[in-house]
């Protein structure tokens, strides 16, 4: 019952943002907890990237307009892939947010990755409609 409350205020708080376009970005950072290492990296929706041993897909990137406060969210779907390995083993699918990480946050042991922003192609802010 608890997660069917969170899904339905997750649900009516993405009501806020933009409408997502086929062609935003998502600007993700990622630590590497062995190394100390931290990296900023972007992928955009529908595409894969690759952190460590991590696969990071970005189903959706949104972005509250500039006239609310600023907000961005994006969909992540999260595997780790080990070389030799013919399946990967799932860590995380969910909205994550660049505001609140701990609110959906990866729990991994070597690395954690959070949302940054959301971006159009030409690397400008995802525009109102």
């Amino acid at each position: 019952m608890m997660r069917f409350g969170l899904t339905i205020v997750t649900l009516l708080y993405l009501a806020c943002f933009d409408t997502a376009s086929a062609n935003t970005i998502a600007v993700l950072q990622g630590l590497d907890k062995t190394t100390a290492r931290v990296s900023t990296f972007e992928a955009a929706a529908g595409s894969t990237v690759h952190f460590g041993t991590l696969s990071i897909t970005v189903r959706d990137c949104r972005k509250h307009p500039p006239e609310e406060d600023p907000e961005s969210a994006a969909y992540l779907d999260i595997d780790e892939v080990y070389p030799g390995q013919a399946q990967p083993k799932h860590w995380f699918s969910g909205w994550m947010f660049a505001s609140s990480p701990a609110v959906s946050a990866l729990e991994h042991p070597v690395y954690d990755v959070w949302v940054l922003d959301c971006k159009i192609d030409n690397g400008s802010s995802v525009p109102s409609p």
